[in-house]
């Protein structure tokens, strides 16, 4: 191990012991990198000097752990993934006897992803004449990157980041204020938004229909990666469906325990 090595360790133990962040769970080189923009932000060039400057300013730990947080998100992000889940998920989930469609987003970041699917299960309502129903969907959006939940929680975006998203779905569930776009209360009202760390927390509850976890799991290293896939397929019931990223790949125990559904959009199902 070299000097530099040595010294990183000592600044992850620091960053986990007081911040609580949990670095040794993700990619070492992810890790580097985000945290190489603060020391450079700060004007430091060392571990040891970046550690010693930690000591003495308690916000820049707030700031770090915003930056080693990964945030790319926007609304329908990856159509044909959205396509499916609106084709034959959602059908499938609001035509069973539950009273309750419990979903999951894990890693929700700013709230598009979440929103986005209650979106599309308004209109799925709405063009069936079953408005009323929409009462029934219950979406958990957790995050460990404060700064993002806060947005979640606004529910108020920019034009330019909705660009993506089916017109017809703007214009029914958006509400305009100002120089930006509210989410309409009747979709936001399904959206509970609370902080939540996939690295040391179990999932909220172990009843879901629906877990999207898109372009999360690849930033955790593979031991980390098993275990979540495990704890997400616990956290459904069967008949239950997991969304991952296009370029996730389920594997571990979790991979003999779920059906591939759409090899494509890396969707999965818990058999019944």
């Amino acid at each position: 191990m070299t000097g530099d090595d040595v010294a990183f360790a000592e600044l992850a133990r620091q960053i986990a012991q007081t911040s609580g962040f949990t670095v040794g769970a993700y990619k070492d080189k992810c890790i580097r990198r985000r945290i190489a923009v603060r020391m450079r932000a700060c004007g430091v060039h060392t571990y040891d000097d970046y550690r010693a400057l930690l000591g003495r300013s308690p916000a820049e730990y707030e700031r770090l752990r915003d930056a080693l947080t990964i945030n790319v998100t926007r609304f329908y992000r990856n159509a044909e993934t959205w396509n499916l889940l609106r084709r034959t998920v959602l059908p499938a989930l609001f035509d069973q006897p539950r009273v309750e469609v419990r979903v999951w987003s894990a890693g929700c970041a700013s709230g598009e992803e979440p929103y986005t699917l209650a979106m599309l299960a308004a209109d799925l309502l709405d063009q069936a004449g079953r408005s009323a129903e929409l009462s029934r969907l219950a979406i958990d959006a957790t995050d460990i990157d404060r700064a993002s939940l806060d947005r979640a929680q606004a529910a108020s975006y920019r034009m330019e980041g909705l660009t993506e998203l089916p017109p017809d779905l703007r214009r029914a569930y958006f509400d305009a204020a100002g120089d930006r776009q509210r989410v309409a209360d009747r979709v936001r009202r399904r959206v509970q938004v609370r902080p939540h760390d996939l690295s040391r927390e179990a999932p909220p509850r172990h009843d879901y229909d629906l877990i999207l976890c898109r372009n999360v799991v690849i930033y955790f290293d593979r031991a980390m990666q098993e275990r979540l896939f495990e704890a997400f397929t616990d956290a459904l019931l069967p008949g239950g469906y997991l969304v991952l990223g296009k370029v996730e790949t389920l594997f571990g125990v979790a991979r003999d325990r779920l059906t591939l559904v759409d090899p494509r959009e890396r969707v999965y199902r818990r058999p019944e």
